[in-house]
């Protein structure tokens, strides 16, 4: 039997060390065609452990939906920022993930004294630790990959209501076949990602 994943490792360990403030950051959005990647941040009140918090992609849409306002409501401070598909074109991807990340952290108050991060080594400001997998690992960094993932899904159904031909309300921008076939039949909208679809127009 596999053996259970402690989504508390790595919190309790700084936490032993000292720590009271640990933040968790995560992205969404690095692969889709268009829109946004999305960051977030959180510190969240370790006391206060909410049953169910996973990886954003172990869950259903509806379950993140569900544990969404819980997180927010037990963080002690979090962020969201998102980088739009013109900047990512102008960036490049992991550019702009870091830009995002950078910004999430300044908007943090309090911020927080150590940082968990999901698999990205950058100058955040603070002392962290980046974690392959991290999602899947620690508790902080799943909890703000709910919140990336929540706040990005919701920004891309608004813009298929605005671009509805393209299925962005289902597919959330990602490559899929009926994806594609929107773009080549339809060209790009202004929220597609030039660089990455190149090969469809």
């Amino acid at each position: 039997m596999k053996e259970a994943i402690d989504l508390f490792r790595y919190e309790n360990e700084l936490l032993q060390e000292g720590y009271t403030l640990i933040g968790g950051m995560d992205e969404v959005g690095r692969g889709p065609l268009a829109g946004p990647v999305t960051v977030a941040c959180c510190v969240m009140d370790l006391s206060k452990r909410i049953p169910g918090v996973n990886d954003s992609k172990k869950l259903s849409e509806k379950k993140r939906e569900k544990l969404y306002p819980e997180i927010i409501e037990n963080t002690i401070s979090y962020s969201v920022v998102s980088i739009d598909n013109e900047e990512i074109d102008r960036l490049n991807i992991l550019n702009a993930t870091k830009k995002a990340m950078k910004k999430c952290v300044v908007a943090m108050v309090p911020q927080p004294h150590f940082l968990l991060v999901d698999a990205v080594d950058e100058d955040f400001g603070v002392q962290y630790k980046s974690i392959i997998h991290g999602d899947a690992l620690s508790y902080s960094i799943a909890a703000a990959s709910i919140i990336a993932k929540v706040t990005r899904d919701e920004m891309m159904k608004t813009y298929d209501s605005i671009y509805p031909e393209y299925g962005f309300a289902k597919h959330k921008g990602y490559g899929t076949k009926e994806h594609i076939e929107a773009i080549k039949k339809y060209g790009p909208c202004p929220i597609h990602r030039k660089t990455f679809i190149k090969n469809f127009v």
